[in-house]
């Protein structure tokens, strides 16, 4: 069994500290923590050893020629559905198509490296909470609602290592590589 990877962007420092803070006096949930806040462009499942280098070149190459963009969270969701809700998320409402052929290109030289994305639709956003599947999320998708940050220019993506470590499975996330947007 490979490496758990992912390709994401990481957003500023304090983009991520603003969003835990208004998140942070809201109890019921416990909230992704601060330092693994990002948005997940592929997620690589099991990458040998052997293709790490020609991923990070492939991945490099892919995003030469893209320029940097703004970006802005905002507008809250839930996967698979409100209802019965698995995942709480913080949406994208400036800079999602861009996101969206970013995913695409780096979809695109991960599976030509030899490191296969997963397979899952792209929806650009932040993972904020795994709720109870019991109960509805409608009350808490009006709150995250409220939320927006300030706009920030995306000019780099990040390869990073998840490692499950211990019960219930709590991920280390470990940085590979930064890689720039137009070289």
């Amino acid at each position: 069994m490979g490496r758990r990877m992912f390709v994401a962007v990481v957003p500023p420092a304090d983009v991520r500290e603003d969003l835990a803070e208004f998140l942070d006096p809201r109890e019921g949930l416990r909230w992704t923590p601060v330092d693994r806040l990002h948005l997940t462009l592929g997620f690589l499942p099991d990458v040998s050893e052997r293709i790490l280098e020609p991923l990070d070149e492939r991945l490099r190459a892919a995003l030469l020629d893209l320029p940097p963009f703004d970006c802005r969270l905002s507008g809250a969701g839930a996967f698979p559905d409100a209802d019965r809700p698995a995942v709480l998320w913080m949406g994208v409402d400036r800079g999602r198509a861009e996101l969206e052929h970013l995913a695409q290109r780096v979809r695109t030289a991960a599976s030509v490296a030899g490191a296969f994305p997963d397979g899952q639709r792209f929806v650009p956003h932040v993972t904020l909470a795994r709720p109870p599947r019991h109960r509805s999320a409608i009350r808490w998708l009006r709150m995250l609602d409220t939320y927006a940050s300030r706009t920030w220019t995306i000019d780099e993506v990040s390869l990073i290592e998840s490692q499950l470590r211990g019960r219930p499975h709590h991920p280390r996330h470990v940085e590979i590589s930064v890689l720039p947007l137009g070289g």
